[in-house]
């Protein structure tokens, strides 16, 4: 018997222990000391059917924010933030502003190994602090060893842009020109214009100066690291780890194309790293593995034939993770005017159905859009649009009649939450006379969800109704469709792209002006709850649920009996979640969540209530 199966006989005897506990009126133990942590809390994700799931075999849905391009500064000394307290700030704000139940978070090479084959366990002691902030408010992690442009080493002080990633040493080892990115609009042009940068890639990507084995140890000793300085029950929030952002060939061999380098090079090296990860002790996690860079750019003269094609099924030991930019939008050339509903479907089906392909989870571990700027003003409607795709394949205008077209809802960390938004002081390539302070202070960018108030107090710099959503957090059995009407707002305009249809009256009396989110899934047996979060938008005594369930206008607090309920999110934060407890086997449920008519009568919730049955009767 493998290991894991037998993981999972002897929880299903802890389990059934604790029902009985339960039945003699003694109270189960929860899995992990995290304040308002439950029975079914604290539990490990596998990847099983395509899906993250935890112990007791709940599909789970990551969502999030990227912990922070700080990291890609020197400010900090490429740490995510200043001090563990700026980190247990950001963690809190995080779980109960912007909703998230886990966090990409950046690690530096060039800081982990400042020298060659010398580890700075300090770099990686504060690190490891600060990332414990996070699995302390009950927020899950998924490391990343950042890099963009190859290495902030290769320009120099009067250059336009910077990079980071591979450490000076490695720069140092090979005899680059002086970068130059020609006529460049955008700091993304020197992937594929600056030679420095592309000579640099080639190198790192063919083991050029044992560049690609020294990373390689080097991640095997932070993992190492990380998992010996974090407790089990800490080590169970960490996902996985994303060996490197954004890979590219920086320029391909003769006769080769981006597939046989993704073939031939790249997945090789994730196999080396997953060996890494194995010796390290992460061997029940999954490398979060991104293909090349262009393999679903948004425009068509960009984008390069990829997706991890040729991998095989990558199965549980490996997730299918990509980034997504709208690139036409961020141009301000190449789309005029703002999105719209559907925007992106088609973009998100892509990575829906590679994933599938592959026999493993998909994840958008970036997506995002600037916030100052020319094409600022997009923001709003490009966010939705990515939000709804990540939700659901389906545009909003087509969700209610489609149902089963909707897909699995993908995870996802938006690019990004970094607290010292407009606040930075960062010398840009060591120059002195050129000190960064507003945005990001990174090339440009400005897309920090949040930032500090003049009362240091971190403040949504976006829609708090964009940011914190419904989104089904942990399903006991399998989705079937999910979409979530966030009402977000463009400026002074109510964005509302899934109304509810004419053909449901009742339905569309009681969400009126309202924020709602439905869920359609099949129940798995299991005795643990599925898990909504909800937004701070929904207070309990205001929300309303209709469900085959029942119905209730502000639902009680959980008990083991309550079929629908509300309780706290592990962590101490103050975030809440739904919990619907449906302990059956393939029977089809619905969950409508709202916000809208306030004291809802009996028999308009009966009349809600009858109106989904049939709706959902009628589409299953």
């Amino acid at each position: 018997m493998s290991m894991s199966k037998l993981r999972a006989r002897l929880l299903g005897v802890l389990v059934s222990l604790t029902g009985l506990l339960a039945a003699t009126g003694a109270q189960p133990t929860a899995a992990a000391s995290l304040p308002d942590s439950l029975w079914f809390d604290g539990l490990s994700l596998t990847v099983q059917n395509g899906r993250f799931t935890d112990d007791l075999g709940r599909e789970v849905v990551l969502r999030g924010y990227n912990v922070s391009g700080e990291t890609k500064l020197e400010e900090n000394g490429g740490l995510p933030f200043a001090s563990v307290a700026d980190a247990k700030k950001s963690a809190t704000a995080l779980r109960a502003l912007g909703g998230g139940n886990v966090v990409r978070f950046l690690l530096s090479w060039a800081h982990a190994e400042p020298a060659r084959g010398q580890l700075d366990t300090s770099y990686l002691a504060a690190a490891t602090d600060q990332l414990r902030a996070f699995l302390d408010a009950g927020i899950r992690v998924q490391p990343d060893f950042h890099q963009d442009l190859y290495s902030r080493y290769l320009f120099h002080t009067g250059s336009w842009d910077t990079g980071d990633g591979a450490p000076k040493w490695a720069v140092d080892a090979g005899s680059y020109p002086q970068e130059s990115c020609g006529i460049c609009f955008f700091w993304g042009q020197n992937i594929t214009q600056n030679q420095a940068v592309k000579h640099a890639s080639y190198d790192f990507w063919h083991n050029a100066y044992g560049l690609q084995d020294a990373f390689l140890t080097t991640a095997q000793q932070t993992m190492t690291y990380v998992r010996q300085h974090l407790t089990d029950a800490e080590f169970a929030g960490v996902v996985g780890f994303d060996p490197y952002n954004e890979p590219y060939a920086g320029t391909y061999d003769s006769g080769q194309t981006s597939r046989t380098w993704e073939r031939d090079v790249l997945w090789p090296f994730y196999e080396k790293f997953r060996a890494r990860m194995d010796a390290a002790g992460w061997q029940d996690k999954p490398a979060l593995v991104e293909p090349n860079l262009f393999w679903n750019a948004g425009i068509d003269s960009q984008k390069q034939e990829g997706g991890l094609l040729d991998a095989g099924t990558l199965g549980p030991r490996y997730v299918f993770n990509t980034h997504f930019y709208d690139q036409k939008a961020i141009s301000g050339i190449l789309m005029w005017g703002k999105a719209s509903d559907g925007q992106y479907a088609n973009d998100f089906a892509a990575i829906r159905d590679r994933a599938s392909a592959a026999g493993t989870a998909g994840v958008v571990s970036e997506f995002g859009h600037p916030l100052s700027g020319t094409v600022s003003d997009k923001a709003p409607t490009v966010l939705k649009a990515m939000y709804l795709a990540l939700d659901s394949r389906l545009p909003g205008s087509r969700w209610w009649t489609n149902l089963s077209a909707s897909g699995p809802v993908l995870s996802g960390t938006q690019w990004q939450w970094d607290i010292y938004s407009g606040r930075h002081h960062e010398l840009m390539n060591g120059n002195r006379d050129k000190v960064l302070t507003s945005g990001d202070a990174w090339n440009g960018e400005d897309l920090s969800a949040v930032r500090l108030d003049d009362a240091d107090t971190v403040t949504p710099r976006q829609d708090a109704r964009l940011l914190d959503r419904l989104y089904p957090s942990a399903t006991a059995g399998t989705t079937v469709a999910f979409a979530y009407e966030d009402r977000s707002r463009d400026g002074s305009t109510t964005l509302t792209w899934n109304p509810v249809p004419s053909s449901l009256p009742n339905v569309a009396q009681l969400v009126g002006s309202g924020q709602y989110g439905l869920l359609v899934w099949r129940s798995n047996g299991g005795s643990a709850p599925t898990e909504l979060h909800l937004p701070a938008s929904f207070p309990t005594a205001a929300t309303t649920v209709v469900s085959d369930l029942g119905t209730a206008y502000a639902p009680p607090s959980y008990t083991r009996t309550t079929p629908i309920a509300v309780a706290p999110e592990p962590g101490g934060t103050g975030s809440r979640r739904l919990l619907l407890t449906a302990p059956d086997q393939g029977v089809l449920h619905y969950a409508l969540v709202t916000n809208g008519t306030k004291a809802p009568s009996a028999p308009l919730l009966a009349a809600v209530r009858a109106e989904l049955s049939g709706w959902a009767g009628a589409h299953f």
